[in-house]
């Protein structure tokens, strides 16, 4: 696939991820309830409500389950999520949801501002993805839409940058929601443990409002280990960048549908940095920071401004690698031009210098799946032209360690970087290059090899967890994803049709094509819900969650605990072909692993 002033910064961030989330009166500053709950699982209402796990997704048309309280463990700057599901015999209005902080036995909380909601927006899937031979048709919970609270802290942020839009009545609100009757519908819940909260037991309530004086309450646990995630992730992502191709689907949507406006384009990368962040992906700097121009010898020289803003960004938002343009760019001919090219690469080593950042992993990717004898010759005669500079600008290549053909020759010599397809990882080549100190990352699209946990709407939820969990077995370090995240270009609305890739598709012949259900996306546009910046999807939350949990495995790695971690994960996922389907059995395991970080920690 191909790749794809007003007010102080810190103060607006403040206000948009960290505001009140919690209907004023609904719930005491110490958690205590100030409400009457009224019968719950099967009351007067006909309401029916019940707690699931951020590992799986319950579909419309999904039976009540007894689930009544939801069991949370995280470290100390982790993100931990829950979900409540509802249903009712006849239709009702839900007014809204409360979630209060949640406090221990000796009065410390985490409080209301660490916690967000959000209703999850249905698709309806009727025709399953390529190879989904479980598929059931059904509407699907995915795009995640804010509760008011927080979305009014979204909009405070935007508003108050230049080229804003104005405030538009949305297309679809998290509440009021009029439920209609036998339709099984989800909330997600995202608790942020802040970075200095005391480890220990934390007890909270969540209660569902309807119409009607109905409440259903819910009870929420929490335990906080004593120990803390850093800010910058070891794991490294390259997802791309979706500002530019939400731009793009809105100039398009702009001409087909006359729209009178769309996100500035500031403001738009500024909110999918933010977005990215919080998510722990690796968010891309505005291109006028990395915009060089090499001289008549190949180097150049970064202007200091460039240098300021580009080292406040990687600060900001904590970032571990970098993606900068490719020689090609600038030079026709990786032979005559070699020394030009090489004074290039080594142009970087001078700027990470100047950055301050001189353990940051700079790398260009420099071309996407090489399938043909021609991309194996470009691949070596670039890839060994700037390899040979000797410099810390790496050379990424999304492709397996072992030749497609051998007539084509291999690539050894010519990439730092190697993202196979999850189902063309070889783990022998891979120790091999691995020992040459090489790194290996890994990246999935479609449908290919042999099953693997594909990323698609239609299948399980936790198939965007586990993938972290064995790229770390295997020693990989980094996860690729194509779209920059919003592949919408073949959709009118991703809103409402989920097919977002179908190769082969002519309807004017006849031809559906193959079916990709929400291939190459992970986000939704924000003017649906009144915003700018776009709106995460539950799988994005499950890969937030798998990055968190390779964290759990690196701190064991450095705690000497490797061989332990490992066990656990092998028993879970064996390999890219063989992974646990059961989101109890895996919570189990990420807890084992939590406790034996804790008893680690006791022990230095």
């Amino acid at each position: 696939m191909s790749r794809a002033k007003r007010l102080p910064r810190r103060a607006l961030l403040a206000a948009a991820f960290l505001g009140p989330v919690v209907a004023a009166g609904a719930f005491a500053e110490d958690g205590r309830d100030r409400g009457r709950p009224s019968e719950a699982r099967e009351g007067p209402s006909g309401l029916s409500v019940w707690t699931l796990s951020s590992w799986e997704r319950a579909l419309r048309s999904d039976p009540p389950r007894p689930e009544r309280k939801a069991e949370l463990y995280a470290a100390r700057g982790e993100w931990e999520s829950f979900q409540i599901a509802l249903r009712s015999e006849r239709p009702a209005r839900i007014l809204g949801l409360e979630v209060s902080p949640l406090e221990s036995d000796s009065g410390a909380q985490v409080p209301q501002s660490s916690i967000r909601r959000y209703r999850a927006h249905q698709l309806h899937l009727r025709r399953p993805t390529v190879r989904n031979q479980a598929f059931r048709p059904d509407w699907y919970p995915d795009a995640l839409i804010p509760c008011p609270a927080e979305l009014e802290a979204m909009r405070a942020v935007e508003a108050a940058a230049e080229g804003a839009l104005e405030a538009r009545p949305p297309r679809f609100r998290a509440v009021p929601f009029d439920l209609p009757a036998g339709e099984t519908h989800t909330f997600w819940i995202d608790v942020r443990v802040p970075a200095d909260q005391a480890a220990g037991s934390y007890h909270g309530k969540a209660a569902l409002i309807a119409e009607g004086g109905v409440r259903a309450e819910l009870t929420v646990e929490l335990e906080v280990w004593p120990f803390a995630l850093p800010e910058r992730a070891s794991m490294k992502t390259e997802f791309g960048s979706p500002a530019p191709r939400i731009l793009e689907w809105y100039r398009e949507q702009a001409k087909k549908r006359g729209l009178e406006r769309i996100p500035d384009s500031e403001v738009l990368h500024r909110a999918c940095a933010e977005l990215a962040t919080e998510h722990r992906l690796n968010s891309y700097p505005p291109p006028e920071l990395l915009r060089v121009r090499p001289g008549a010898d190949g180097g150049f020289e970064a202007a200091p401004e460039q240098v300021a803003g580009l080292r406040e960004f990687l600060s900001r938002y904590h970032v571990n690698a970098l993606a900068v343009h490719s020689p090609a760019r600038y030079f026709k001919d990786p032979v005559a031009d070699r020394e030009k090219i090489q004074r290039y690469a080594r142009s970087w080593d001078r700027f990470l210098e100047a950055l301050g950042r001189p353990d940051l992993l700079v790398y260009t990717y420099l071309i996407d799946e090489p399938n043909d004898r021609e991309a194996y010759e470009y691949t070596r005669a670039w890839g060994c032209a700037i390899r040979e500079a000797g410099s810390k600008l790496k050379v990424l290549v999304t492709e397996q360690m072992k030749t497609q053909d051998p007539a084509w020759g291999d690539l050894y010599g010519a990439v730092d970087i190697w993202v196979p397809l999850f189902s063309l990882f070889d783990p022998e080549t891979a120790v091999s290059r691995q020992a040459l100190g090489e790194e290996i990352w890994a990246y999935t699209a479609l449908c290919q090899g042999p099953p693997t946990p594909w990323w698609h709407i239609d299948y399980p939820l936790l198939n965007y967890r586990i993938p972290a969990w064995i790229a770390w077995s295997y020693g990989m370090r980094g996860l690729l994803y194509w779209g920059g995240m919003s592949y919408w270009k073949n959709v009118e609305d991703p809103w409402t049709d989920p097919e977002t890739y179908t190769p082969g598709r002519d309807l004017a012949k006849g031809k559906e094509g193959a079916i990709y259900n929400g291939e190459g996306t992970l986000l939704y546009p924000g003017t649906a819900v009144g915003i700018a910046g776009p709106v995460p999807s539950m799988r994005l939350k499950a890969i937030r969650d798998g990055i968190e949990d390779f964290e759990y495995l690196a701190i064991l790695e450095s705690l000497g605990r490797r061989a332990q971690a490992e066990g656990l994960v092998r028993s879970v996922a064996g390999s890219w072909n063989d992974w646990c389907r059961d989101p109890e059995r895996l919570a189990q395991t990420r807890r084992k692993l939590g406790c034996l970080i804790a008893d680690a920690s006791k022990g230095r």
